[in-house]
């Protein structure tokens, strides 16, 4: 790059067609063309070779673009595109300096290079400089007209209406005045224009739309240099502002943003070497297209390590972030004005899209951060309802108005919040949260309802087993014909009562009727379940329930006092009464009735199990009728309410009888053996009998009162042995018994009692006279009390004696 004061310069291609890019990007730092956005302006030179074009420029935009030496002939100086920046003009104006034409260093029909290079600077410049000679004004082959009919008609099949300056420069004017020779070159340029076949949408375009044509004379630099330097300096002054409306350059519908021109004029130059159709439209948007998403690029890396985003994304992860929408909301608009900033001067329609994009991979970037405060407010909101719901209830509020006022404050508090952290460049709808926090506020409630009917329910269910249970047991205990009756009136009782309760109760969970009658059903249903199971729970004792009633009719008499079987009582009579109440209660536990239905139940149970013909054998019974008992259902009880099947009746009554036969025995054997005990005296025959037998022995006794000492004596003793044997109650548990217990004890009880006999014989014996004559009255007195206490002694100790063998037996 050559320097000269304020001028910079390089070459941008090659004479072989090779792009300078990295000259170019030098060029482009040196002279700070990315700052300038849109205010700067492309000037470009095309001319004959050696028709002066770099000495021109260089006049013109005080340049350093290598002039050829007069001296040393007409030869080929610039070689390629070369440009450089003009010095001391505003705007900044990049001047381009094109191989000249018609050289002949590249022979006559090498012509592309031409065309290529004046094809890239109708498409980059905004001021097109067409240097000719003065004298080839009206010449068909001179002026450059062959080559700008190339370019016209390629310009209208692939360009799009850009507004070009066409400043023709004629060098070297001659007396002709420039009135005569402007319409000349006008025309000529029309005749080109008019001549070129257009494309179907430019058919009626006119030559205005593409071109500015204008045309200045100068003087000859060689003959006339100060003149020339003059005209030169007045034209200078054109380019000052050329960018302003009414300017040289003021038509920018077609212009570049200076910091996309690098890659746009690569681009461009590309295509025309490849000879692909050039749309200058469609590489503007291509150029911006790259620019603006390298700008969204480095804004987006910009936004992503910004220190406040990086604070809020980590507190979203933690906890609801208080601001969180304004505090994003500005960073991300400020991310995107820089972006405006940048790419203002891009094409609208591009500039647009790319910031719409970087907008979405903002969104898209900081959505989760967003989504995450969402949930903690949803979460936080939803457990701060959850502890104010609770309180409320257990400040003794009505459940359905707890329900109402706290989801209403509490969906108003989400709302809030979800209007604080919503971020205004989304616009993202959080009606999907709102009604997932609904959903759980909902949810909540309807569990808590579900617990606390639960609750409710079990309380009642508890009340009604309490009332039911135990009644009903009782109920069932003392069975009669009115059990079932007594039962129906406490079931409906009781259940009408816990009903009213409960639906009273549930006024105040707002729950629809439907389930409202539903629970009030399932807990009539409860009713009816606790009074059948305590009934199936009864029915499997009833075998116990039966034995217990036999028994105690059986053993107590009408005033419930233990029966003493004496031998006059009826015990087939008290037996069949007995048997017919356990029947009865056997009867009525055979079916739930609470419908109060009749049926033939206990009948038929009389008819098969106490009615006497049912004594007769199994076999002859099989043979004569048919066993009403030998099935597995009632005829009027479904198997649901049937708690003991037929069969099973039979059994358990089999079973009863087997049981309770033995009592039965046992109180005939009483019976009889009371009989036997009470029968102790003879018949009244044998009384008068021994009394008419007896006359002479009574009349001997009673002339012989002696023998009346020795009978009493006798009977004396037979009493005693009589009591110390216990002879009456041993034959209480019948007579073999007895005599069998008394004959084991009644050899030792005569021995004992003849022993105490003989040693109270020996005592009075052994005293001497003296002794007892020594004694005193009282002495005496005292003796005999002990002789007589000794004497009782003796029988106490004789019965005692009497007691133990039978207990060693």
């Amino acid at each position: 790059m050559d320097n000269a004061g304020e001028c910079c310069s390089t070459q941008l291609i090659d004479g072989d067609g090779v792009f300078n890019v990295d000259g170019l990007e030098r060029f482009i730092k040196e002279v700070q063309l990315r700052e300038c956005g849109l205010s700067y302006a492309v000037v470009s030179i095309m001319g004959p070779q050696s028709s002066g074009k770099s000495t021109l420029l260089n006049h013109l935009f005080r340049t350093n673009f290598r002039e050829m030496d007069a001296y040393k002939g007409r030869s080929q100086t610039t070689k390629g595109i070369w440009m450089a920046k003009a010095a001391a003009i505003e705007p900044c104006t990049i001047v381009l300096d094109l191989e000249g034409t018609d050289g002949r260093e590249r022979g006559e029909d090498d012509t592309a290079f031409e065309k290529q290079s004046a094809l890239f600077a109708l498409a980059v410049s905004d001021i097109v400089l067409i240097n000719m000679w003065c004298h080839d004004i009206g010449r068909e082959q001179a002026a450059n007209k062959p080559l700008l009919k190339t370019v016209f008609q390629v310009m209208m099949r692939l360009f799009s209406p850009r507004k070009t300056t066409l400043m023709f420069v004629i060098r070297d004017k001659t007396r002709t005045p420039l009135e005569n020779l402007e319409p000349l070159l006008r025309e000529d340029v029309q005749k080109i224009w008019d001549n070129v076949p257009k494309p179907q949408a430019h058919k009626e375009t006119p030559l205005s739309e593409f071109f500015n044509v204008q045309v200045v004379a100068l003087s000859s630099f060689e003959e006339k240099e100060e003149l020339f330097k003059e005209q030169v300096a007045s034209l200078r002054q054109q380019f000052f502002h050329s960018i302003t409306p009414g300017g040289l350059a003021g038509d920018r519908r077609g212009v570049v943003p200076a910091s996309g021109f690098s890659f746009s004029a690569q681009q461009i130059w590309k295509i025309i070497k490849e000879n692909k159709d050039l749309d200058l439209p469609a590489h503007k948007v291509m150029v911006a297209t790259v620019r603006c998403e390298e700008i969204a690029h480095e804004k987006f890396n910009s936004f992503a390590e910004n220190e406040e985003w990086c604070h809020l994304e980590e507190a979203a992860q933690t906890g609801p972030v208080a601001g969180f929408g304004g505090k994003l909301s500005s960073i991300i608009d400020a991310c995107l004005s820089g972006y405006g900033m940048e790419a203002t001067y891009f094409d609208e329609g591009v500039r647009t899209s790319k910031q719409k994009q970087l907008q979405e991979r903002l969104l898209q970037l900081v959505q989760p951060a967003f989504h995450s405060v969402l949930g903690h407010i949803r979460s936080g909101t939803l457990d701060k309802f959850k502890e104010a719901f609770e309180k409320a209830l257990n400040g003794g509020e009505d459940f359905s108005s707890a329900a109402h006022n706290c989801s209403q404050h509490y969906m108003a508090l989400f709302d809030e919040a979800c209007a604080d952290a919503v971020i205004e460049q989304a616009k993202w709808d959080t009606s999907k949260v709102r009604e997932k926090f609904r959903r759980d506020v909902d949810a909540h409630i309807a569990s808590v309802r579900a617990d606390k009917l639960s609750e409710l329910t079990k309380a009642y269910e508890a009340k009604l087993s309490g009332a039911l249970a135990g009644p009903v047991e009782a109920l069932l205990d003392e069975a009669n014909e009115k059990t079932w009756l007594s039962i129906r009136s406490l079931l409906r009782r009781e259940t009408e009562s816990a009903v009213s309760g409960f639906s009273g109760a549930l006024s105040g969970f707002d729950i629809d009727e439907r389930s409202k009658e539903k629970m009030l059903s399932s807990l009539q249903d409860y009713a009816k379940g606790v009074v059948e199971g305590k009934a199936r729970e009864e029915a499997g004792r009833v075998l116990i329930r039966m034995k217990d009633r036999f028994s105690t009719l059986f053993s107590h008499d009408n005033d419930s006092m233990p029966r003493v079987w004496t031998g006059k009582e009826d015990i087939r009579a008290i037996t069949k009464t007995a048997r017919s109440a356990s029947l009865k209660l056997l009867s009525v536990m055979t079916a739930v009735r609470l419908d109060d239905e009749p049926d033939n139940i206990e009948k038929t149970l009389a008819l098969a199990l106490l009615d006497s013909k049912s004594a007769t054998s199994t076999a002859e019974r099989s043979i004569t009728t048919v066993d009403p008992l030998a099935s597995s259902t009632w005829e009027e009880i479904p198997p649901s309410r049937t708690l003991l099947s037929p069969v099973q009746c039979k059994s358990l009554w089999r079973q009863f009888k087997i049981e309770t036969e033995y009592t039965v025995t046992q109180a005939i054997s009483a019976q009889e053996a009371n009989k036997r005990n009470n029968n102790w005296m003879p018949p009244p025959w044998a009384i008068v009998a021994l009394i008419v037998l007896g006359f002479n022995e009574f009349m001997t006794l009673l002339r012989n009162p002696l023998y009346l000492g020795v009978i009493f004596v006798g009977f004396l003793l037979i009493k005693a042995i009589w009591v110390q044997l216990d002879i009456s109650g041993e034959f209480q548990n019948g007579a073999l018994p007895g005599l069998l217990s008394i004959s084991t004890k009644f050899v030792p009880t005569i021995m004992n009692l003849l022993k105490k006999l003989a040693e109270e014989g020996q005592v009075p014996a052994q005293r001497s006279p003296a002794s007892r004559s020594k004694t005193s009255p009282n002495r005496v007195g005292a003796q005999s009390g002990m002789s007589s206490t000794g004497s009782s002694e003796v029988i106490f100790e004789n019965g005692t004696e009497y007691t133990s063998p039978s207990k060693e037996d």
